[in-house]
């Protein structure tokens, strides 16, 4: 015997499939298109052969009477039925006359009465001599009329034809009524009207037939998806556009805006509330250049231009479908991130290149003083330690006692020692000060500098033919006292050709060889121009080059304070 248990675990299971098939019914999309096309084509059907077949059998009711009116305006022009009522038995003439009629028309009757309404032909001889029955030959008798009229009879309800017979001066002498029976009139209307419903009948099939094939047609367009999965795909697309970190732009193939995230907004300076879709691009973004990609089909990838007040890196493609371009769309990265990443990154390399300067520096050291004790000379080597030691520690108070930021003492050191390690001689001017400490973006900013002018310099100087200007030397000026800060950077190198000094900031020129070159430049022209100063170029008193930075007093703390 079944346990309750096994009854309730049943009972769970047949709701769960009943539940799995409603939901079923609720998420197949072939078959909610098929209901719906065939329930909403089989209801227009229904209810136009309805009203149709409704309209036939009026109009077959109506035929009837025309029919019988026809008939009986015959018969009451028929001289020998006139003559016969001034006979002294009118019934032995008309009769047989109406008789014959009614068998040929395949009226139900064909019953003549003079005014008092007494028969003098009917279907049932008996009848012959009573009272017709009905009640309607008053508009016949009394005004002379012609009509079709529906009455119940001595033989039942009929659609009935009515008209007066007249003598030769026109008087009414009597009446002829002519009737089809009713129940043949429905007959031949069912009869009829049964062919429309079958054919109703075989266009809902038809329909029912279509609504499958359309649905099958639908599923494979949206390649084979259901309601929700689209509306779950195009949550997903939206909430994937609006939260991805670059912007993304889309026009149709009218160059109208189909899709605009909120990354582009913000680079466009654009409101959330304000409605864009559908606006042309260039009223929005007339330098977005995607008309270009709609006209032309080419895909342009990581060209710079500026959006809004944002300097960007865009990539440009053409939506294509069938071979036809159906859009375009645009995606933008901000460079300003790109150079933060790549200040970043040449900070670190940067710190990894002093401290292989400073290991390999002291390695050097190292191996001399292990040679001179090996030797026995330990005055020497006691000598060269002393050496060593004050002149690392003139640097170091030189740059405690002039530079109040350690960021900036740290990045001199390295390149002091790296330039030692290049056979280059770095002077930091004696009247050089920082007297204030940087911010956060004032660091990263004289860092750039100095650093890109130094590593320039260096390269210059080592470029000198030797004796031209005697050893590489690089002279080093800083100072920040007035109202900006002020960074001096000279060599003597060979200097800068007069036809590269228009050219020299431009990113990517450079006279060095090799790829990846023309940055430095003009990235430290870039920060200046941002923090509102310039660099120029002079002729060196050491006979190089002389790159003059000013940058503007903000970036140090102090300076910031007072901005605020």
């Amino acid at each position: 015997m079944p346990s309750r248990r096994d009854d309730a675990i049943t009972e769970v299971r047949r709701l769960r499939r009943q539940r799995g098939r409603r939901h079923w019914l609720m998420r197949s999309f072939r078959l909610q298109v098929m209901l719906l096309v065939g329930v909403l084509l089989a209801g227009m059907l229904l209810a136009q052969g309805a009203y149709l077949n409704h309209r036939q059998a009026d109009l077959i009711a109506e035929q009837m009477g025309e029919r019988a009116l026809a008939v009986a305006k015959s018969v009451a022009v028929i001289p020998p039925l006139i003559d016969a009522f001034d006979a002294p038995d009118p019934a032995a003439t008309i009769q047989p006359i109406a008789e014959r009629i009614r068998r040929e028309t395949g009226a139900r009757y064909v019953v003549v009465g003079n005014t008092q309404g007494l028969r003098y032909s009917h279907p049932l001889p008996e009848r012959l001599g009573l009272p017709m029955v009905g009640g309607d030959n008053a508009r016949a008798l009394e005004q002379g009329e012609s009509y079709v009229s529906e009455a119940t009879g001595s033989l039942g309800e009929a659609v009935r034809g009515k008209t007066p017979v007249r003598d030769a001066e026109g008087n009414i002498i009597g009446i002829v009524s002519v009737g089809f029976m009713l129940e043949r009139v429905e007959t031949d209307a069912s009869r009829l009207t049964s062919v429309g419903w079958w054919l109703v009948a075989a266009m809902i099939v038809l329909g029912f037939a279509g609504a499958y094939v359309l649905s099958h047609h639908l599923k494979r367009v949206i390649l084979g998806l259901e309601p929700h999965e689209i509306a779950r795909l195009a949550m997903e697309k939206e909430a994937i556009l609006q939260s991805i970190h670059e912007g993304i732009l889309a026009v149709n193939r009218e160059g109208e805006i189909t899709l605009l995230n909120l990354q582009a907004r913000r680079f466009l300076g654009l409101p959330e509330d304000r409605l864009v879709l559908g606006s042309p691009i260039q009223e929005v973004v007339p330098n977005s250049r995607l008309l270009e990609v709609l006209e032309s089909g080419e895909q342009q990838f990581d060209q710079q231009m500026w959006l809004g007040d944002h300097p960007v890196v865009v990539n440009r493609v053409p939506v294509r479908h069938a071979g036809e371009i159906e859009g375009a769309v645009a995606t933008f990265r901000s460079r300003r991130e790109i150079v933060e990443l790549s200040n970043a990154l040449n900070a670190a390399s940067r710190d990894v290149d002093i401290l292989r300067a400073q290991a390999h520096e002291f390695s050097n050291k190292l191996y001399t003083i292990s040679g001179l004790l090996q030797l026995g000379r330990i005055e020497d080597a006691l000598a060269l330690i002393h050496q060593e030691s004050e002149r690392a520690q003139a640097q170091m108070s030189f740059l405690m006692g002039h530079v109040a930021d350690p960021v900036v003492s740290g990045t001199l050191l390295g390149k002091l020692t790296r330039a030692r390690e290049l056979g280059v001689t770095l002077e930091i001017d004696d009247q050089s000060s920082l007297a204030e400490r940087l911010t956060p973006t004032g660091q990263e900013v004289v860092m750039t500098v100095m650093g890109n002018l130094i590593d320039n310099a260096c390269h210059a100087a080592l470029q000198g033919e030797p004796g031209d200007h005697g050893t590489p030397r690089v002279r080093l000026f800083f100072t920040d006292l007035g109202e900006q800060l002020l960074i001096e950077v000279e060599d003597n190198g060979p200097g800068v050709a007069s036809e590269h000094i228009d050219a020299i900031f431009q990113e990517g020129f450079s006279t060095k060889p090799g790829k990846h070159r023309g940055i430095g430049l003009a990235l430290v022209s870039r920060l200046c121009r941002q923090h509102g100063g310039e660099i120029t170029l002079e002729e060196s008193e050491l006979g190089g080059a002389c790159f003059i930075v000013v940058l503007d007093r903000s970036l140090c703390v102090s300076g910031e304070q007072v901005a605020h």
